[in-house]
């Protein structure tokens, strides 16, 4: 049958290469030698893969593991099969991220679909945008704006449109399809398919005669190596800019709005909206399907609770959850007391018809 991987494994790398790549130590020196081509979860892991447990809640997983090595804390290494091989981390999960980039390089960024032409022919570039060097890759369908400037090791996908005057830094991927208008984009940075970055932000004024769009003037400015999910929109500034700070990552799905200041390190998750003026710190966690206010600040290292709404500023270094948001400790009494009020008179198995 027919491979249908999209994701070749490596030609190998041996055990003492991997764990000095990672930051282990292996449980038996003289097995440095052995080679490991893959990886895998510990459920369904195959001879030559490299899988992972950090946990012993899932101990049961080692009985039928076939991988070559486990990356595992100090005190699970008594659980290792003997047929296997421990490379031994205070993170494994971290370690094993490592290893996964060494052994799938092409997974780290969305891949060139077409890899004839550096400069697809059936791209429209227009006379006046520059293009670092020869090392600029531009695909099929792509449409480059007047004034824009593309960094070298750069790959722009099929069917981007990159506005006038937009610069893109060096070894960036940008996906296909994705817009990009009024934005200055940092090294390194990758934007997922669908991704719109740099269009009007939503302000109106009511008056008599319905509603006065306000003009938006700003940029997008988005900082080194920063990641941005597929289908995620990041409005231009009004009269200030938006800023994604360095290294934040971002999921698919986000809205950002006008004005938004995030920080450095930060991690967005899906279907996350921010709105406008917002000021987000650095090292801050939004989880899942949170809606933050406009002209608010979140603190450095802040965590908010999945599906909250944030009302107001939050702390530095808080974990906040629930709507309103609010510190968690209280989120999660007023959760308990409303679950008693609604459960405790009947007990756990509740009424006939809940049954």
């Amino acid at each position: 049958m027919e491979d249908g991987r999209f994701f070749s494994r490596h030609d190998g790398i041996t055990l003492a290469e991997l764990a000095g790549a990672i930051d282990a130590e292996l449980s038996d020196m003289a097995s440095g030698t052995r080679v490991v081509t893959g990886i895998a979860p510990l459920s369904h892991c195959a001879p030559d893969d490299v899988t992972f447990i950090t946990s012993k809640k899932h101990a049961d997983l080692l009985v039928n593991v076939k991988a070559t090595a486990i990356i595992c804390p100090q005190n699970l290494v008594s659980l290792i099969p003997p047929d296997c091989i421990a490379l031994l981390s205070k993170t494994p999960q971290l370690a094993f991220a490592k290893a996964a980039a060494l052994l799938y390089p092409e997974a780290q960024v969305p891949r060139i679909v077409n890899e004839t032409d550096k400069v697809s022919r059936l791209a429209s570039i227009h006379a006046d945008s520059q293009l670092e060097n020869d090392d600029v890759t531009i695909e099929a369908g792509a449409t480059i704006g007047a004034g824009a400037k593309i960094g070298s090791g750069t790959v722009i996908g099929p069917g981007v449109v990159i506005g006038p005057g937009c610069r893109i830094g060096r070894k960036c991927h940008i996906a296909a399809n994705v817009t990009l208008q009024n934005a200055l984009i940092g090294n390194n940075v990758i934007i997922h398919p669908g991704a719109c970055i740099g269009q009007d932000g939503f302000g109106y004024v009511p008056s008599k005669t319905g509603l006065v769009k306000i003009v938006q003037i700003g940029r997008v400015i988005i900082q080194d190596h920063v990641e941005i999910g597929a289908n995620t929109t990041i409005d231009r500034g009004a009269l200030d800019d938006t800023v994604i700070g360095e290294g934040t990552k971002i999921d698919n799905l986000v809205q950002i709005g006008h004005n938004v200041t995030i920080g450095r390190f930060c991690i967005i998750v899906s279907q996350v909206g921010i709105a406008g003026s917002a000021t987000i710190g650095d090292g801050v966690m939004l989880g899942g399907d949170v809606g933050v206010n406009g002209h608010l600040t979140i603190g450095d290292g802040a965590q908010i609770a999945a599906k909250s709404a944030v009302a107001g500023d939050v702390p530095a270094g808080a974990r906040w959850g629930g709507i309103p948001a609010r510190p968690m400790r209280g989120f999660l009494r007023d959760v308990a007391e409303m679950n008693a009020r609604a459960f405790g008179k009947r007990g756990n198995k509740g009424t006939a018809d809940e049954q």
